[in-house]
């Protein structure tokens, strides 16, 4: 059985799912089991590790062969890009995965992303601001995707600064992506002006050369569980 690092499950019951208390948090250098119970796992995803299979046998490792070796049971519900690190749902078993298929078809997901972008981005004047910009993949150049206005699919992110580093002349970001269009937030943070530090795929090599990985992290998940359809959220900070 996998270990479950640095999580500390109470009897306490909240909305269906148990509480839990991080005490030390890890450095993202392996799969850490948020929570576990019967019909739901809860993973934080480390960067530069896939959701599923790649092609080739050199891209057979992945977190859901990974979770898959504990619990035969377990089903990718979504994805997150190899890059991103953070909270990543697995369902046990065929039922609990409809169930938490339809709850993200029907957007009663919510999903929280902590960035860390180039330069300084001015705060909207509301509290969030919003990007609405259609995305489609750029078939000569994929995986990259792109924004078109003609043929791209509606792409919705909001989208609050929370601080701004002088020193590395860098500005930490909330995301809450409306849609889940591949590579959304990272293009979409790009189209405003200020792509991600690290990213490989649409930052500038200086951009790029500011980080060893790209400072994206999947930092809140909040979802009904796919037994009793109670709130659960969980919550991991981000390692930057």
């Amino acid at each position: 059985m996998p270990q479950i690092h640095n999580v500390k499950f109470l009897d306490t019951q909240m909305g269906g799912c148990a509480r839990q208390e991080m005490n030390t948090f890890p450095r993202h250098r392996q799969n850490t089991y948020i929570h576990i119970d019967a019909e739901l796992l809860v993973l934080d995803k480390p960067a530069g590790l896939l959701s599923v299979p790649g092609r080739g046998p050199d891209k057979a490792d992945c977190l859901a062969a990974r979770v898959q070796a504990a619990y035969p049971d377990a089903l990718i519900v979504h994805r997150l890009d190899m890059d991103t690190s953070g909270l990543i749902v697995l369902a046990r078993g065929a039922e609990a995965h409809r169930t938490l298929s339809r709850a993200f078809a029907a957007r009663a997901v919510e999903k929280r992303y902590v960035a860390l972008v180039a330069g300084r981005l001015t705060p909207p004047e509301a509290e969030w601001g919003t990007v609405d910009l259609p995305l489609i993949c750029d078939w000569p150049n994929r995986p990259l995707q792109k924004v078109d206005f003609e043929v791209g699919k509606p792409s919705v992110t909001r989208w609050r600064v929370l601080g701004y580093d002088a020193a590395m002349d860098a500005t930490r970001v909330e995301l809450v992506p409306v849609t889940g269009r591949s590579h959304q937030l990272r293009v979409h943070m790009r189209a405003l002006g200020h792509p991600m530090l690290g990213d490989p795929l649409y930052a500038s090599d200086s951009v790029r050369a500011q980080a060893p990985r790209l400072l994206l992290h999947a930092a809140a998940l909040s979802i009904p569980h796919p037994l009793t359809g109670a709130a659960c959220r969980f919550e991991s900070p981000p390692p930057f």
